[in-house]
C-alpha cells in the first residue's frame, strides 16, 4: 500500500481553505498556515494543524514540520509573500509545490523559482463551469496536469449494485475509481468488491481521453 501523502498549505483565504478542507475529508494529514489570526481561528476547529504566521519566513515554515511534507501548496496573495514562500519551500527540498498565481507574471514567476504547479483559479473554474454545465452528471472537473483529469460524477445507473471488480473499469474504461463518498465518509482506494450505491459520488482519475469518455456518457 502506498505512503499516504502529506500537504502543506500556505495562505487560507477562499482557494486555500477550500483546498485545505477537501484533502483533510479525504483523510490526508493537512498543515495549515496563515498570517491572519482570524483566518486561522475560523478553520482551527476544522483543520488539525493550523497555525498563524508568516510563511515567507523560513524559521516559521521549519517549525510547523513544512520541509517533512510532500506537497505544498502556496495560495498567498501578496506576491513578495508567495514568491518567498515558494523559493523557501523549494530550498527545504519539498518533493511537488502547487501556486496559486494571481496573474501571468506571478505565473512566470513562482515558475522560474520552483514551482512545479500553476493554478490560476479564476481561469480554471471558468473551465470546470463550462465542464459541469455540458454534463449533467458532472459534479466537478480539475485537470490536474497536462494529460491527467480528476471528475467527480454520480454512479451511472447502470453502475448500481455492482462492485468495482465486476465493472472492471480500469480495463473496460482506462480510469482509476480514487475514491467513493457516501453520505458524509470519504472512502479513499475502495474496496473492489463494495457494491455501488445510487446515492453515491465517484472520484475517478484518467486520462483526459478516457475521462471525456465517461462524461459523454453521462445524463
Amino acid at each position: 500500500m502506498a505512503e499516504k501523502l502529506s500537504f502543506f498549505v500556505a495562505g487560507l483565504g477562499r482557494f486555500g481553505k477550500s483546498v485545505a478542507l477537501t484533502l483533510d475529508k479525504m483523510g490526508y494529514d493537512v498543515m495549515g498556515m496563515d498570517i491572519d489570526e482570524d483566518v486561522v481561528q475560523s478553520v482551527s476547529d476544522q483543520l488539525g494543524y493550523v497555525v498563524c504566521a508568516d510563511a515567507a519566513d523560513e524559521k516559521n515554515l521549519r517549525l510547523i514540520g513544512a520541509d517533512n511534507c510532500d506537497v505544498a501548496i502556496v495560495a498567498i496573495s501578496n506576491l513578495s509573500a508567495s514568491l518567498m514562500a515558494t523559493l523557501i519551500l523549494r530550498e527545504l527540498g519539498i518533493k511537488r509545490i502547487v501556486v496559486r498565481a494571481i496573474s501571468e507574471i506571478h505565473g512566470k514567476l513562482v515558475q522560474k523559482i520552483g514551482a512545479d504547479k500553476i493554478i490560476y483559479s479564476e481561469r480554471e473554474m471558468g473551465v470546470r463551469v463550462a465542464h459541469n454545465l455540458t454534463s449533467p452528471g458532472l459534479l466537478d472537473y480539475i485537470e490536474l496536469d497536462n494529460n491527467i483529469t480528476v471528475i467527480s460524477i454520480h454512479v451511472p445507473k447502470d453502475w448500481v449494485g455492482k462492485g468495482l471488480k465486476d465493472l472492471d473499469v480500469r480495463q473496460k474504461y482506462n480510469i482509476n475509481v480514487a475514491a467513493i463518498k457516501r453520505g458524509e465518509n470519504m472512502m479513499v482506494n475502495p474496496r473492489p468488491d463494495l457494491l455501488l450505491s445510487g446515492d453515491d459520488t465517484l472520484i475517478i482519475l484518467g486520462d483526459n481521453e478516457s475521462v471525456k469518455k465517461i462524461t459523454d456518457s453521462l445524463g
